[in-house]
């Protein structure tokens, strides 16, 4: 399984679906994460306010649907679904990686889901690596205008590129041309990892040179190791991926370390969300936004009225969660000491 990049992107879509790719003996940390329940809340339920504040932008819950797919025929599809979805519902739509936006144009329009999501913030996607590797403002520039997108994440993925055929594995001199895009870019630059986690002092490193948010993409989810396991024809590099399949930093334990060493940037708490109740979880920890990804692929595979249906689950489980401690808004939610974390 090596062929174009296209062929690669349509590999991702049917492994994620299809195969076992979270890790092995490592979880998000949820597990480890209690709320104590109030049993006199003394709010309304019908008064709770999810609403959220993202790049400037007030959203009316803090959800994101993280950075999934693109390049591919049948991620035209997927993220049409996403994105009529999040126009429904005002979640914050993040795409999948657009290296192949700019080297073909073949499935470009898989990337090109404004039409259908005109008012929600649209995050553009690029592999930091790449600007190791001939991308540098202009082109993160073009996928900014091609996508109309408000903000651009850069992401990185140094495991998943050692086991990925022909993978990009020059990670050095990153942090000066980060500091460049955040510098020229009209957009926020934001920086996401791929389900390994980000602590705290790499965090701070990026928000000091410009960064705007930080998506910590914990393990306990997805592992793209596993996922390039699937692909690899090399024996080496499949017995290395399964070695590293107990690897990363756990989800909450990531974004508890970066909201310690952060100041007023943004955190995306993502890597294995599944439920409310874990957003309400992360939220309670330090995120402010919550990424959900592989729980909502299947759904976006058949139509926008099933992501819709499971965006709204999501959304009660969250409400549910905040009148079972007595918060009405997430501030309160953030603030509230019915919250026990176990390190």
């Amino acid at each position: 399984m090596t062929g174009s990049i296209h062929q690669r992107k349509a590999e991702h879509i049917d492994i994620t679906l299809n195969e076992k790719v979270t890790g092995n003996e490592i979880t998000t940390g949820l597990e480890r994460v209690h709320f104590i329940h109030n049993a006199l809340p003394e709010i309304d339920f019908n008064e709770i306010s999810i609403e959220s504040k993202f790049i400037g932008q007030m959203r009316p819950t803090p959800f994101m649907i993280s950075s999934m797919t693109g390049g591919a025929a049948f991620a035209e599809t997927i993220n049409r679904n996403l994105a009529l979805a999040a126009e429904e519902k005002g979640w914050i739509l993040a795409l999948g990686s657009m290296r192949a936006l700019i080297e073909s144009k073949e499935h470009r329009a898989s990337f090109q889901v404004r039409q259908y999501a005109p008012s929600v913030p649209i995050i553009a996607n690029l592999g930091a690596v790449q600007l190791n590797y001939g991308f540098g403002v202009d082109q993160c520039r073009q996928i900014i205008d091609i996508t109309e997108a408000d903000a651009l994440v850069l992401h990185l993925n140094s495991l998943q590129e050692v086991i990925q055929p022909n993978g990009d594995l020059n990670f050095k001199d990153l942090l000066v041309k980060i500091e460049e895009l955040t510098r020229t870019l009209r957009v926020p630059v934001g920086i996401k990892e791929v389900g390994w986690g980000i602590d705290g002092m790499t965090a701070k490193k990026l928000c000091d040179v410009g960064v705007s948010f930080v998506d910590v993409a914990g393990a306990g989810g997805t592992s793209w190791s596993q996922v390039e396991k699937y692909r690899s024809t090399d024996p080496v590099k499949q017995a290395a991926a399964e070695t590293f399949s107990v690897w990363g930093i756990p989800t909450v334990d990531c974004v508890v370390s970066v909201r310690e060493k952060i100041g007023e940037q943004s955190i995306v708490a993502s890597g294995g969300m599944a439920t409310g109740l874990d957003a309400a979880k992360t939220i309670a920890l330090g995120a402010d936004i919550v990424g959900f990804g592989r729980s909502i692929l299947k759904e976006a595979t058949q139509s926008p009225e099933d992501v819709i249906r499971v965006m709204e689950t999501k959304e009660l489980e969250l409400r549910m969660a905040m009148f079972g401690i007595g918060a009405s808004t997430l501030a309160e939610l953030q603030a509230s000491d019915r919250v026990r974390y176990e390190r």
